[in-house]
């Protein structure tokens, strides 16, 4: 199989260069200076609305990851307080048009799993809404299943209608807290982006719970690792970028798993350094590079301070 490119991933990456960009040139004493917010707002326009068209979860992700970037930023918290507002108006403005333009899916399409039906192309409208919303469907069945609340009893299941899910909640309801041990699932060869998007559900299913527990507390030591190195940095553009990939790949780990055990609608986000991929792969090890480089420099800039010193 081919490396798939997906351009969604390189635009999270130029948007996470671009916000620290902006931020480390207009700090002040005070803070980063009033006009950063509306520099910040116009790149995010440009390059984050034409991302969410495409894949919603993916641009909801780089929006949160230069939300937080922003306060680390010293962005005034007015500024972002009304960008709060005006985001959430907007996401319940857009979740209305998507539940009045949405389709329901037949039947037929219910057996298809959610990840796939968002790979595929949705019939051709050629009204404004159509273009804009081609993936309301999608959506429209994602937002349905997960607001659901009816209880289904295991035995009036329909694996057919819901097989991801359903697969999902098999492999962890059967991991029995300790796990049946690494190579030992039985739901990956039933479960659809096991190898992916539902990647975190087999591992809870080999390696039980403190086997989970443990892959998520390595996300949450990158982000400690990462603070660290921001604290030895003396630029800020170096400060910034490392958080700013330090958010994405946290939000990105903790959203799959989320997904993966039922606390979030079925995106297609993969598991960082974990999850098989080809683009965001090769993203995620540049952003590790990246990290590493900016330690590095941190690490040489202090031992060359520290031998000034001894000098003197």
């Amino acid at each position: 199989m081919g490396l798939q490119f997906q351009p969604s991933e390189f635009a999270k990456a130029a948007v996470i260069l671009a916000v620290a960009q902006i931020l480390s040139a207009m700090q002040t004493e005070y803070g980063a200076d009033k006009k950063a917010f509306k520099y910040i707002i116009i790149l995010s326009f440009f390059m984050i609305v034409p991302m969410g068209l495409e894949n919603l979860s993916t641009a909801m992700l780089a929006f949160l990851t230069v939300l937080l970037m922003m306060i680390v930023g010293r962005v005034p918290m007015k500024q972002i307080g009304k960008l709060l507002g005006v985001i959430t108006i907007a996401v319940v403005f857009v979740i209305v048009l998507v539940m009045a333009v949405g389709k329901d899916k037949t039947p037929e399409s219910n057996k298809q799993n959610l990840t796939e039906q968002a790979a595929e192309e949705t019939q051709e409208d050629n009204s404004l809404i159509g273009k804009v919303f081609h993936r309301a469907d999608t959506w429209k069945a994602r937002i349905n299943r997960f607001t659901d609340d009816k209880y289904i009893a295991p035995k009036d299941f329909d694996l057919d209608k819901d097989a991801q899910i359903g697969h999902a909640r098999i492999a962890i309801a059967t991991s029995n807290v300790v796990g049946k041990g690494p190579g030992n699932s039985n739901e990956r060869d039933f479960l659809s982006q096991a190898f992916s998007d539902f990647i975190y559900a087999i591992i809870i299913e080999e390696m039980g719970i403190e086997g989970a527990a443990f892959v998520a507390l390595l996300y949450i030591v990158l982000l400690f690792r990462t603070g660290k190195i921001v604290n030895r940095c003396e630029n800020s553009f170096p400060a910034f970028l490392a958080m700013g990939i330090a958010f994405l790949l946290v939000t990105q780990a903790l959203f799959n798993m989320a997904v993966a055990v039922g606390l979030a609608p079925v995106t297609g986000q993969p598991l960082p350094f974990i999850s098989k991929g080809g683009t965001s792969t090769i993203i995620n090890c540049m952003y590790v590079g990246m990290l590493l480089s900016i330690s590095r420099f941190a690490q040489k800039r202090k031992k060359e301070k520290q031998a000034v010193v001894e000098e003197v």
